[in-house]
């Protein structure tokens, strides 16, 4: 992440956001324990945790004390309150224990969301607002997005109403992103499936061809 020249460290890393994968959910139109559910032979959390690990400095995994994960070797691991289990709680958690810095959050089910996007919102420029969501023509993705440190007094404790609606009450600011499929978010075993036929897709246009 670019520095300002002459910045203090100690005030660069005030300001550098912690990248936080939230994985506290139930997901129970998975069947449960989503974080561990494979995708390709490997656990679907490390799929947005590698690409936070590769824009970011420092990164989390937020999730219940009871939260069922996979082996995660020198994986930092924040715990969320217990009781609540609405979106919104991750998400105050997050800014609440980054100690005053910014947070980019991604959901633990989004297998296709790159570096290069997390960088981006990490290094966008807010405008004044206390969020940057991604976009894709219309289409949000609330849980992947630029949360200011204001903004835990804005998003208030976890309600009833749906997730989108209430992060849009906030105003965040927008960034378009031109891959509809970085906001692809794996809920269901069909989720899953459609998923993995994307990456055998991705996979096979890469493959040499073969010599007869």
């Amino acid at each position: 992440m670019r520095h300002e020249a002459g910045e203090p460290a100690g005030a660069r890393a005030l300001k550098q956001p912690v990248g936080v994968v939230l994985a506290g959910g139930l997901g129970r139109r998975m069947g449960g324990a989503k974080a561990t559910v494979e995708l390709a032979g490997r656990p679907l959390i490390c799929y947005p945790l590698e690409a936070l690990a590769a824009a970011m400095d420092e990164v989390a995994v937020l999730a219940k004390a009871d939260t069922e994960l996979p082996s995660l070797p020198g994986a930092t691991i924040w715990v969320e309150p217990q009781l609540q289990h609405h979106p919104l709680v991750g998400i105050s958690q997050a800014l609440a224990l980054a100690g005053g810095r910014p947070v980019v959050v991604c959901a633990l089910d989004l297998p296709f969301v790159r570096a290069e996007l997390i960088g981006r919102l990490a290094a966008e420029d807010p405008a004044g607002a206390p969020a940057v969501r991604a976009s894709h023509r219309g289409a949000i993705q609330p849980l992947l997005g630029c949360y200011q440190p204001r903004a835990l007094a804005l998003v208030g404790p976890a309600h009833d109403r749906p997730l989108r609606e209430l992060i849009a009450a906030i105003k965040p600011r927008l960034l378009e992103v031109d891959d509809r499929e970085a906001l692809f978010n794996v809920n269901t075993p069909d989720d899953l499936l459609r998923a993995a036929a994307r990456l055998e897709r991705g996979r096979a246009a890469h493959r040499p061809p073969i010599e007869l």
